[in-house]
């Protein structure tokens, strides 16, 4: 089959129009859709190759005759052409390109983009400006830097506005975390924003492994204190120079001689490539990252390699002048030096960089080897146990909903999942009986405590996971009524927002957002609509079952009690209305049941 013949006029006539300039190239298929995006030195060489060259089989076929149309976008170098390509892969995710397996579920350390900024962990990005250093695939390294931040550096951690005008307008006063010297008090006016500001630039070469130069800093104002007579502010420096020099001292140093540099590392199979990257500063080890690449089109280890050089050093807003690598690559960085290094110290760097690239590929192929002989129920478990960060299996989930008309009858739902599955025999519903009215906090609130001090009392097991169908409110709700029962820490508690199918943890006002089509999402689905349809099947009988009633105790003589034996005996009015006086009388006696004839029957009396 020739090529050209499956390429229309049109498409041929781009592609010899194309200009020799470095650029991205983007291929359309009959739909409008983006289906493989690409950079090159020059644009119509590279695209031209596609067209020219005999593809006999494999994906290379199925791409090239998937093309309806192409677009690009012409730039200075093949380095802005790299950074380019990266970014529109990352956004429009083409069926043919490499796809990076997402970091979203590692946290980050986040300097807000604010006036009087404040510095706090998240799992979720958002484009305003802010700063963002990470991921850490360890929580506890990460937890160990912002301790070590709010021990050295007092900031805030209010959402105030902190304005000019709202601060000179004195329309803050400080709070428990200034008296607890948790904070200097910008809000009004004790610190300036300049003697603030000093401090987030300490953070953020702490944050950027810079440690050495933060303490040199340290050290040249704890002296400038010490000739003044200030001993008091001098012995805080100190304490500050301790602190960080004893966390420093906990990095690993691979060389002295080695200053600032990059490190990169590949190894591959068939169907993946693992790229294992090392930031040294001032000889230390700061941060070590591996990415997973998925082939598409049989990608080499140089394709793949320039590609995760890219957005990694994008990614942790790398600066460093040199880049350690295991060949060549022919993208020039301007001022950038890549060493391939043939002994001595740099070359153990790369080793360790390899090392830990076949250490994360073992690791994952020991966790596959692991799920393939698990059963469903335990690979689903174990996956939820590690996507919510939980420390045992949650084999016995129970989730709560509330449901009200108006604040009309209002009632819960608890329902109960044991090994990822329903168990409809545990299913509790509950009418709420401590308030009227609408207050879905106080229900929930009301529940729990209902539910638990139960099973506490009868010596239950108790669930290892309990999920609340709403937002913080909600889980905060539920968490007072655990902490009443000391059982706040024991039994870990989630919310699950309806809007955006966010993830609430009690104290954390950051939402944990789950893959879509995660499975541990899916299950949480299913048990928050499951709670949602056995409450409000509950809520319907109540309401039909509470309409009965009080149209039975309507009748003069009928009380309540008369009418729930009525309603046990017969099921149901209609069936009163057909029962013959006699029979009812043997329920509820001749003179009630003369009443209730009466008013059903009024014309037969």
């Amino acid at each position: 089959m020739s090529d050209k013949k499956i390429f229309s006029s049109s498409l041929l006539n781009i592609v010899h129009t194309l200009p020799e300039n470095p650029g991205v190239y983007q291929y359309f298929d009959k739909h409008g859709k983006i289906i493989y995006i690409g950079k090159a030195k020059n644009l119509k060489k590279r695209v031209s190759s596609y067209f020219s060259k005999k593809h006999e089989y494999g994906k290379l076929l199925y791409l090239v005759t998937s093309i309806a149309d192409i677009k690009y976008i012409i730039v200075e170098t093949e380095l802005d052409a790299l950074l380019l390509e990266n970014n529109l892969i990352k956004k429009h995710q083409p069926r043919y390109n490499v796809a990076l397996k997402d970091d979203r579920t590692y946290p980050w350390i986040c300097i807000k983009n604010e006036r009087f900024p404040r510095v706090f962990q998240t799992r979720n990005f958002i484009r305003d400006g802010s700063q963002y250093f990470g991921p850490y695939p360890s929580g506890r390294t990460m937890y160990t830097i912002l301790d070590l931040i709010k021990k050295l550096y007092p900031l805030r951690n209010c959402t105030l506005n902190l304005s000019k005008e709202n601060i000179e307008k004195k329309k803050f006063r400080v709070c428990l975390e200034y008296h607890l010297k948790n904070c200097k008090g910008p809000c009004e006016a004790f610190q300036s924003e300049e003697n603030y500001n000093e401090s987030i630039s300490q953070i953020k070469q702490i944050l950027k492994g810079n440690i050495f130069s933060v303490i040199k800093q340290l050290k040249e104002l704890m002296w400038q204190y010490s000739e003044k007579y200030d001993f008091e502010n001098a012995q805080l420096l100190k304490q500050k120079i301790d602190s960080l020099e004893k966390y420093q001292s906990r990095s690993v140093v691979v060389s002295p001689t080695i200053e600032d540099v990059d490190v990169f590392s590949i190894i591959s199979d068939e169907a993946f490539g693992y790229v294992n990257y090392l930031k040294v500063i001032n000889g230390a080890i700061v941060q070590a990252h591996t990415v997973e690449m998925k082939k598409k089109l049989e990608e080499t280890n140089e394709e793949l390699l320039l590609l995760a050089v890219a957005e990694l050093r994008q990614r942790f807003h790398s600066e460093t002048k040199e880049i350690i690598v295991p060949f060549l690559l022919e993208v020039i960085f301007p001022e950038v030096a890549f060493t391939i290094p043939q002994r001595g110290d740099k070359k153990k760097l790369l080793e360790l960089s390899e090392r830990n690239a076949e250490y994360y590929k073992k690791e994952k192929e020991n966790r596959e080897a692991f799920t393939a002989n698990e059963k469903p129920a335990d690979r689903i478990l174990n996956t939820m146990m590690k996507d919510l960060r939980l420390k045992v299996l949650p084999t016995h989930i129970e989730c709560f909903d509330n449901s009200n008309i108006q604040g009309a009858h209002p009632v819960s739902a608890c329902v109960v999942f044991k090994n990822a599955k329903p168990s409809k025999n545990d299913y509790r519903f509950f009418n709420i009986k401590s308030l009227e009215g609408p207050d879905d906090f106080a229900s929930m609130e009301e529940v729990i405590f209902r539910r638990y001090k139960r099973m506490l009392d009868e010596k239950q097991s108790l669930p290892q996971l309990i999920v609340i169908d709403g937002g913080k409110g909600q889980v905060s709700s539920a968490l007072k009524s655990l902490e009443k029962l000391e059982l706040a820490g024991k039994i870990p508690v989630i919310g699950i927002a309806k809007k955006l199918e966010e993830v609430y943890y009690p104290g954390d006002s950051l939402p944990l957002y789950l893959n879509k089509k995660s499975e541990t999402l899916k299950v949480i689905q299913q048990m928050r609509d499951e709670a949602h349809r056995f409450g409000l099947k509950h809520h319907r009988n109540r309401r039909s079952r509470e309409t009965i009633f009080s149209e039975l105790t309507q009748i003069k003589g009928i009380s309540d009690k008369t009418a729930e034996k009525l309603l046990h005996e017969f099921k149901s009015v209609s069936i009163i209305k057909e029962t013959s006086k006699e029979k009812i009388a043997t329920v509820i006696g001749k003179s009630k049941a003369k009443k209730l004839s009466e008013y059903f029957s009024p014309s037969k009396t």
